[in-house]
């Protein structure tokens, strides 16, 4: 869109008059009233990250907020508890009650405010019934939305690419992310020539007239990257992988960081992808995600993680049933839904960190069929101090699968989970060598030895949360998948039994309670039908993936809703009615 040309005409700032008669909320107010209160409010500019006022405040009036956005910070919380959008009131209820402001409002966005002092509005309550009535309807509404609260659609929409130095190529990055966007909406890219002699008037136009706007900023603390940063939702960080860290613009270090924006770090590689240059970059600040870019379907995920459009996969433990989870994968892969976010415990964090690691389905199938089929991973066996075996097989065989691999280095985000017996409470792995993790995410109590974290004694992650559906839904990356293969009530121990079984049944049994409410927190929830796949069955191998296969092939028919790639582009010499098939054809005609 050529908002240039579209505005050109357009006065950028409106008189004090016309956004009040432009404020929904002020509709019904009879025009003398509104000419009163023009006359008399004071009409101001409040840059992004500068409070409109703070707790105990004295309440001095009511503000019509006219372009840009404002955040509320209730007491004691972390983080913005509301937004208020353009043409939206607030400070009615200090007003009202005449008491001290109790919450920090802030402005988000460069903003353009409307002041009506405390006087004008007692003034206007008293001389006008529709504007008493506007402003009890404001109230009412503000009450309502308080104590019936709604799941608030919290989709970033402004983004803001900062370079690192000025060897990255952010305009072929920030164009290319626009494609992306564009697959999904409308999408605008802003860069300093173009938007540098506007207001923030013509700022709040263009994110009203698009679904998605991306500035790209400069690498420096100059102005344009601090107005930049004023308008994001989301600062995404570009620094190439194999780069010596410098330091970020103090607009990113300080001021982001102050106002609570969300920042992720984008990781260039080039050509190739680089280990172990996620660590370095990692420490610098206080990111919420980072991205490795590497090629078009890294960018693609990026896109559709940062705006919460992903789809983030949870696979469960439950010992050898957890092989299911592979022909789940291999279904879901085949159906083309996206998988950019994946977690698990026990059994399914070592196949999520297969799919983290890029493994295809074959490729999976082997590995895992030689470390549980071709060999019993716990019969290294010890006398049981700790546990039953030296857990030094199930270490050797990880590492042998996984290397030195560190989380943050793989391509997919990932994390597992494990229990942490020092406090009785979840611990997510995030970070650190992925075997490491992995170890103490398998760590079935009695079976296998604890892992010694610091102060932390880690043991099996189902033992707490065995489907971190939870904790999915914290790292928000849009639609969130669950795969259950524990127990249930169809599959207890009975028979002969011994106490290896008794011990993994225990650890799962004693993470069921919570796993109906983790069931309940997935958008789409997968259990395979495995009644007769033992938890030690680990010759049961091919016949719980082929289970899971078939399982998720008929579920996806009733899931259409479900998001999908699209098909890859047939080459040209493949496509049926190309130029070269049919001269391929012709001189095959004159060869005969």
């Amino acid at each position: 869109m050529a908002f240039e040309e579209d505005l050109s005409g357009e006065p950028e700032i409106r008189s004090a008059a016309d956004c009040l008669r432009g404020c929904p909320d002020l509709g019904e107010v009879d025009e003398p009233t509104l000419k009163a209160l023009a006359d008399e409010a004071g009409h101001y500019s409040l840059p992004a990250g500068y409070p409109l006022f703070e707790p105990g405040s004295p309440p001095d009036g009511v503000y019509l907020l006219v372009t840009g956005r404002l955040g509320v910070e209730a007491p004691g919380a972390q983080g913005w508890t509301a937004e208020i959008e353009a043409g939206e009131v607030v400070g009615e209820a200090g007003w009202l009650l005449n008491e001290p402001r109790i919450a920090r409002v802030v402005a988000l966005r460069d903003c353009e405010i409307v002041f009506l002092p405390q006087a004008l509005m007692d003034w206007a309550a008293a001389a006008s019934a529709p504007f008493s009535m506007a402003m009890a309807r404001v109230c009412a509404r503000r009450l309502q939305r308080s104590s019936s609260p709604r799941h608030k659609d919290s989709r970033a929409r402004v983004f803001v690419i900062v370079p690192n130095n000025e060897e990255i190529d952010v305009a072929e990055l920030a164009t290319q992310f626009v494609t992306e966007l564009a697959k999904s909406g409308f999408a605008e890219l802003v860069w300093e020539v173009r938007a540098s002699a506007h207001t923030s008037a013509w700022f709040s136009r263009i994110e009203e007239m698009n679904d998605y706007v991306v500035y790209v900023a400069d690498p420096s603390d100059s102005r344009w990257t601090r107005q930049c940063c004023r308008q994001a939702d989301v600062v995404l960080l570009a620094a190439r992988a194999r780069a010596v860290m410098s330091p970020w613009p103090r607009c990113v270090t300080v001021d982001a960081v102050c106002h609570h924006v969300r920042m992720e770090l984008l990781l260039l590689h080039e050509e190739t992808f680089a280990p172990g240059a996620a660590r370095a970059w990692l420490g610098a600040l206080p990111l919420s995600s980072h991205h490795h870019i590497l090629d078009r379907n890294d960018l693609g995920r990026l896109t559709r993680l940062v705006t919460r459009r992903g789809v983030g996969l949870v696979l469960s433990g439950g010992g050898a049933r957890g092989f299911a989870h592979l022909g789940v994968i291999r279904a879901l892969r085949e159906a083309r839904v996206p998988i950019d976010f994946v977690g698990g415990a026990s059994i399914g964090s070592i196949v999520a960190a297969g799919v983290a690691m890029g493994w295809s389905d074959e490729e999976m199938r082997q590995r895992y069929r030689r470390c549980f089929v071709d060999t019993n991973p716990v019969n290294d066996y010890t006398f049981p101090r700790v546990a039953l075996t030296r857990g030094r097989k199930v270490s050797r065989l990880l590492e042998r699968e996984y290397g030195d691999v560190q989380i943050e280095d793989l391509r997919l985000p990932f994390f597992c989970m494990s229990a942490n017996l020092t406090n009785g409470q979840a611990f997510e792995h995030r970070v650190g060598r992925l075997s490491d993790a992995l170890r103490a995410s398998v760590a079935i109590p009695g079976v296998m030895p604890p892992v010694i974290q610091g102060d932390a004694v880690l043991v099996d992650g189902a033992a707490i949360n065995n489907l971190p559906v939870d904790v999915m839904r914290r790292h928000a990356p849009g639609l969130v998948i669950g795969c259950d293969v524990g127990v249930d009530r169809t599959s207890g121990v009975s028979g002969r039994i011994n106490i290896f079984q008794i011990l993994v049944y225990a650890g799962l049994v004693s993470g069921a309670a919570g796993a109906s409410l983790q069931r309940r927190l997935a958008d789409v929830l997968l259990k395979p039908p495995l009644v007769n796949v033992d938890l030690l069955n680990w010759q049961a191998f091919d016949r719980a993936i082929e289970a899971g296969y078939a399982y998720t092939l008929e579920s996806l028919r009733g899931l259409p809703e479900l998001p999908r790639l699209p098909a890859p582009p047939v080459p040209v010499a493949q496509s049926p009615n190309s130029l070269t098939l049919e001269l391929e054809r012709r001189l095959a005609r004159l060869a005969g």
